[in-house]
């Protein structure tokens, strides 16, 4: 996991230039974060993405940013993950086997079907595989690269969690949540990914009053983050979580009082401005966890 699956899935790279910035490929937007430069600060940046017009995307990355190398973090929209059974053959022989193992999991026919995989640090008969569109896939690379921009890598949400803290020895479960998408609960922790589940019901949970947290919401919350907890208890035999992290927009502060309330466990929220540019943060984490 980590370096192998960024490796993989960076088909496309280059050596490295002299700007690094993480990039978060969202429905409409492209967020951008690139880290303290010469004279210049930090800076979050948001370019609109009409129609998935990459070109135009992209050449609005490339006039802030020129010669910028991208690391990359897809959208939940722009992926699908899916787990299943391993298949008993040669490492070399993996992903063409697990084209056949997934292809019927996926609407998209089998020769636009680009996948990659990664593993759980656990020992497991499972893998988790990830699905992307290939011809949708090729239109944004070149984009990138008719830009003079380079691509170092491509992750997605999921494990961009586990640039969160760092190694900590500490299992965090985190829950994050995108405007409009569906919840992501993960667990990490030193910097792997060790539970990830997707929950239905919470799509709008950045725009809920904090009257709505506190007559359901909250309560309901806490049962999906304790089914969770159990899981990862009980099913993956391991230690409970330190704590629980919040990376959600809205009334966040009042839904963290909330959630304390019914766990044991210390409830944080995640610093940061929006999620969206955070997701841009962690993806320009990626260029560390590549050094290594």
């Amino acid at each position: 996991m980590g370096k192998s699956f960024m490796g993989r899935f960076a088909f496309w790279q280059q050596n490295t230039p002299p700007i690094n910035i993480g990039v978060y490929v969202c429905a409409d937007k492209l967020w951008v974060y690139a880290p303290v430069q010469d004279a210049k600060s930090e800076q979050w940046q948001s370019f609109e993405l009409k129609n998935e017009n990459w070109s135009a995307g992209f050449s609005a990355v490339a006039k802030s940013f020129p010669n910028a190398q991208l690391q990359l973090i897809l959208a939940s929209s722009r992926y699908q993950l899916l787990l299943t059974d391993k298949p008993n053959v040669d490492v070399t022989e993996l992903p063409q086997a697990l084209l056949w193992s997934v292809k019927d999991m996926v609407s998209l026919p089998v020769p636009q079907i680009h996948l990659d995989y990664f593993e759980s640090p656990l020992a497991s008969n499972k893998i988790n595989v990830v699905v992307v569109d290939k011809t949708k896939l090729v239109s944004m690379v070149q984009a990138i690269h008719e830009q003079n921009l380079q691509l170092a890598g491509i992750s997605i949400e999921e494990l961009a969690m586990t640039n969160l803290f760092g190694d900590d020895n500490q299992a965090r479960l985190v829950v994050s949540h995108n405007p409009g998408q569906e919840l992501l609960l993960t667990v990490v922790k030193q910097g792997q990914l060790y539970m990830q589940r997707r929950v239905r019901g919470f799509t709008h949970l950045d725009k809920a009053p904090a009257e709505e947290l506190a007559y359901g919401m909250a309560d309901n919350l806490s049962l999906e983050i304790q089914r969770s907890m159990d899981y990862f208890e009980s099913q993956l035999r391991q230690a409970p979580v330190s704590s629980i992290e919040l990376l959600v927009d809205g009334a966040v502060d009042k839904l963290a009082t909330l959630l304390s309330a019914n766990f044991n466990q210390s409830v944080n929220v995640i610093n940061k401005s929006s999620v969206d540019a955070q997701m841009a943060q962690l993806a320009f984490a990626e260029f560390s966890r590549g050094a290594e």
